[in-house]
């Protein structure tokens, strides 16, 4: 097995390249689609509904897979499949292209996000084992700066490839970053810490979390859409609620769990999750909302509306590196409930100032003021997670992070979609999402709009209780995390 103390000093800087790839390819894949689901609404003939969940299907996937991952990586080793990871959603984005209708491709999408899973479950691993306790929290900020300038690219790559080409290049344009990644991540990566053998996976834990995520989300977006007083609503929300209880006790119990409760009682690790959770929850939704808001409402093209959505992510560029390299220095507790507060805030001033002829420039301060935030908040955040627990745990610490983190961006886009559906019938709904305004009486884009300030309300909330979380991880000394790990072990 190789160790940190025999490899190259630049290893890991060669770590973070193979990384950070990954993660500008995931992101993306994610900002792209955002674009182009009007599009591909009118091109598949895809209802509401059916779209949502092409978008849901790629997050759940990841989202019930990511824990599953950890466990993989402690027990085999991160490299091999972060490798896999790659050359699967190569393969899945090649696929996609090639779907003739909406149901075939959510089933890819879901066939992709295992790769994804595997992809976005180690890297936060890999990069920790590379790095020195020290220097985490500024690989973590450049880390970040990546997945800005994927958020930053993807709307205008998807505006550009769905306005000059076809739909078919969203997915297309992953094969060739997918395949120099694969290649890198196998020559570069190396395995530094000790597999857990004997560890087991925890199939029925999978399996309960898996009906508790599907079940409640199946409620809100058929609720939301379809209406709540059905079968479907009364089933789903009964799934999730058992389906939760189950898990829940079944971890408690379970020798080698999907999900170590035990690693809660570190108080810095346990508020850095659920703060993580919380924010999820807040921002999950911004750039979806914002492209039916601009195709959708506006009548802007893809391109204009990926253009428009850039402020949040060249904001988030610019302070996450800085935040990370203070977060070496004072820890995260400031820097992290600074960065809800501010997104909580930016969050209410959309809340409070968006309708159908909100000047541009109004929107784009509150954008850069919500990438401020996001930027405060996530490496110093992320950092102060990875730090509390022992090497042996980092996969599993990073997957149940990166859970938390997709549930809550699950949460968000479900929630809020069904908040606005519920002020606009169906019809209206569709034509909205399906970027076809002149479609849509003034009133029913009036409504529209309404349902938007209502679903910012509820996001700031989300990210004010994400702020309270994060203050309330308290301030730990590495002498103090170190001894929470022996704690616990």
């Amino acid at each position: 097995m190789t160790t940190r103390a025999t490899l190259p000093a630049h290893y890991k800087w060669w770590a973070l390249s193979a990384t950070s790839l990954g993660m500008f390819m995931a992101m993306l894949n994610g900002t792209t689609l955002l674009v182009a689901l009007p599009t591909l609404i009118r091109v598949l003939h895809m209802s509401s509904l059916l779209a949502i969940w092409v978008m849901l299907a790629y997050m759940v996937t990841q989202t019930v897979l990511v824990l599953t991952v950890g466990r993989f990586s402690d027990m085999y080793g991160r490299k091999r499949w972060y490798v896999a990871g790659f050359g699967l959603f190569t393969v899945a984005s090649l696929a996609a292209g090639f779907s003739p209708n909406g149901q075939t491709l959510l089933a890819i999408r879901a066939l992709q996000a295992v790769g994804g899973s595997l992809v976005m479950g180690n890297s936060t691993a890999i990069v920790a084992d590379a790095f020195p306790r020290q220097q985490l929290g500024l690989a973590l900020g450049i880390n970040s700066i990546v997945i800005a300038l994927g958020q930053i690219a993807g709307p205008v790559l998807g505006g550009l490839l769905v306005t000059w080409f076809n739909w078919h290049w969203v997915f297309w344009f992953n094969v060739p970053i997918g395949i120099i990644g694969t290649f890198w991540a196998s020559h570069l990566l190396r395995d530094l810490t000790p597999p857990e053998r004997h560890q087991r996976i925890d199939y029925w834990g999978n399996f309960t979390y898996m009906l508790s995520l599907l079940g409640v989300l199946i409620a809100i977006t058929w609720g939301g859409l379809r209406g709540w007083n059905s079968p479907v609503v009364y089933t789903g929300l009964a799934t999730a609620v058992v389906g939760f209880y189950v898990f829940i006790r079944w971890e408690k119990v379970v020798t080698d769990p999907l999900l170590k409760l035990r690693l809660f009682h570190i108080r810095a690790f346990a508020m850095g999750n659920l703060s993580n959770f919380f924010i999820a929850m807040g921002r999950g939704a911004i750039v979806l909302l914002f492209i039916f808001y601009f195709q959708g409402a506006r009548g802007d093209n893809a391109l204009q509306a990926g253009i428009s959505v850039i402020p949040m992510a060249i904001a988030m560029g610019l302070t996450a590196p800085v935040s990370g390299w203070l977060s070496d220095r004072m820890g995260a507790r400031i820097l992290a409930t600074l960065g809800a507060l501010i997104m909580a805030i930016s969050l209410l001033g959309f809340a409070l100032t968006i309708s159908l002829s909100t000047p541009y420039v109004i929107i784009a301060m509150w954008l850069t003021i919500a990438g401020v935030g996001n930027g405060l908040f996530n490496s110093p955040n992320t950092s102060a997670i990875m730090g509390t627990v022992a090497p042996e745990e980092r996969g599993i610490a990073a997957s149940t992070r990166t859970m938390l983190l997709n549930t809550g961006n699950v949460f968000s886009v479900g929630m809020v979609l069904a908040l606005v559906a519920a002020t606009v019938p169906p019809s209206i709904m569709l034509a909205i999402f399906a970027g076809e305004p002149t479609a849509v009486n003034a009133q029913g884009l009036v409504h529209f709009v309404h349902g938007l300030n209502w679903a910012f309300v509820f996001m700031a909330l989300m990210a004010l209780i994400s702020a309270c979380l994060s203050f309330l991880r308290g301030h730990q000394s590495p002498a103090l995390v170190e001894q929470s790990q022996s704690a616990v072990h």
